[in-house]
């Protein structure tokens, strides 16, 4: 009888987003869920449900109009399961039970948090879980001072806790019922500020948290995944907001004074990767913030977070190839290190799949009469999990919409993850390795 073979953590990973996407949809079709007592039809519930739970952002409805405070209860648990990975989410009841982690829920918390190594994986769970806490709770009560006195203290308190939960997981979901996100209050300070400051936590990823935690401000001692997702997300925020401030002074910031203009820009580079809040429309912006909207969401936040896009650490490993490359070096350095082989090889396998998954979700949208720039544009936004949108997403076609479901699926999963997950591995047979040969490249 033949041995069955047991899913991977990988396989294991992608089905139990599947179901939670599965499970989120049942909930938000039914009538107790929706204002009018209706059920919304399905293909809409899986897009909801898979934008909530792959933290994406994406709305065929106006969450606050649209759902009731069940339907937004559904919305907020799907998002905080989906932000930490529903592996990570369950370890609570788990530890409360004292139930013993084996070596396979220690495989899965790895690849859900994104350690480096399987020792110590539950202690870097548990950190994730109190940053997840501390981050969303001060958020909360951060948020409470500027939503309570325009809401009242109940209704005020629960967007508080909503918009910081989904601040937090990078998801872009929003109550304000404008159904342009808070582009109508794009010059509050505290709310804007706060926001972009939970963003970036959620996007910075545990194992930096866990360095900060560890070794607070002794930037040398931190592992160096920590040094460059720091660095790196430091640049590209301060680099995309002055980017902003130049390329839409006279497009979506017209009529802004300086601070508020300030304010747009910094936003506008925090939230282009992966965040899915909008305090500009985005149909406004010039060509020019188009395309550095596509390469900041095509970067993302940092691996083992709970943004998406390929992932601040894998741009940064093919932006050090590259300069390797040119300076003629074997080796790709960076803070005194050397970075390994394989890594440097996941980084472009990565970026491949992951632009080879937007370009055909892109084809699939243009061909169903999307233009090209729209297309591109929700393409990325659902493969990097980012929620922003060129007002295409409720218009689209219910073909176009599962090709949008698939990529914010791939994105939160992973694209090389999925990839892994719908292929089976070939092992080496006896060590044989076939003689080489070059080719011609470039």
């Amino acid at each position: 009888m033949p041995k069955t073979r047991r899913p991977s953590a990988v396989q294991t990973l992608a089905l139990g987003f599947a179901l939670l996407i599965l499970a989120g949809a049942c909930l938000l079709s039914l009538p107790i869920a929706s204002r009018s007592g209706e059920g919304i039809p399905w293909t809409s519930a899986v897009f909801t449900a898979a934008s909530a739970s792959c933290v994406t952002g994406l709305t065929v409805y106006d969450t606050a109009t649209q759902f009731t405070p069940f339907g937004q209860a559904v919305l907020l648990l799907l998002i905080q399961i989906g932000g930490l990975g529903f592996v990570t989410a369950s370890l609570p009841a788990a530890l409360l039970a004292r139930r013993r982690v084996g070596l396979r829920q220690r495989a899965l918390l790895q690849d859900s948090v994104g350690a480096l190594q399987l020792g110590g994986v539950v202690r870097l769970a548990r950190r994730a879980l109190l940053v997840t806490v501390l981050c969303e709770g001060l958020g909360a009560a951060a948020l409470a001072f500027w939503f309570c006195p325009r809401y009242g203290w109940g209704k005020g308190l629960w967007m508080a806790v909503f918009h910081a939960v989904s601040a937090f997981c990078n998801a872009g979901f929003d109550l304000l019922g404008t159904g342009a996100s808070i582009t109508t209050e794009a010059g509050e300070p505290l709310l804007n500020i706060v926001l972009m400051a939970l963003i970036i936590c959620g996007g910075l990823g545990f194992l930096v948290w866990d360095d900060v935690l560890a070794h607070g401000r002794h930037f040398r001692r931190w592992r160096l995944h920590s040094k460059m997702a720091f660095t790196v997300t430091l640049l590209l925020f301060a680099g995309g907001a002055a980017a902003f401030w130049f390329l839409e002074a006279d497009h979506a910031f017209a009529g802004a004074d300086g601070p508020t203009r300030a304010l747009m820009a910094a936003f506008q580079s925090v939230t282009a990767r992966t965040a899915g809040f909008a305090s500009v429309d985005q149909s406004s912006l010039s060509q020019g913030g188009v395309l550095l909207m596509l390469v900041l969401m095509f970067v993302g936040a940092a691996s083992g977070s709970t943004g998406g896009g390929v992932k601040v650490n894998t741009f940064a490993v093919l932006v050090l190839g590259v300069r390797a490359r040119i300076w003629r070096q074997d080796d790709v350095n960076v803070f005194r290190r050397r970075l390994d082989e394989g890594d440097i090889h996941k980084a472009y396998s990565t970026a491949g799949i992951y632009l080879f998954g937007a370009l055909c979700g892109c084809m699939v949208l243009c061909v169903q009469g999307a233009g090209l720039t729209d297309a591109l544009f929700e393409t990325f936004s659902a493969m990097s999990t980012v929620g922003l949108s060129r007002n295409l997403t409720g218009s689209l076609p219910a073909l176009s919409k599962w090709a949008v479901i698939l990529m914010m699926f791939a994105g939160r999963v992973g694209s090389m993850s999925v990839a892994m997950a719908v292929t089976r591995g070939r092992d080496a047979q006896n060590g044989l390795r076939y003689v080489p040969e070059k080719i011609l490249i470039g």
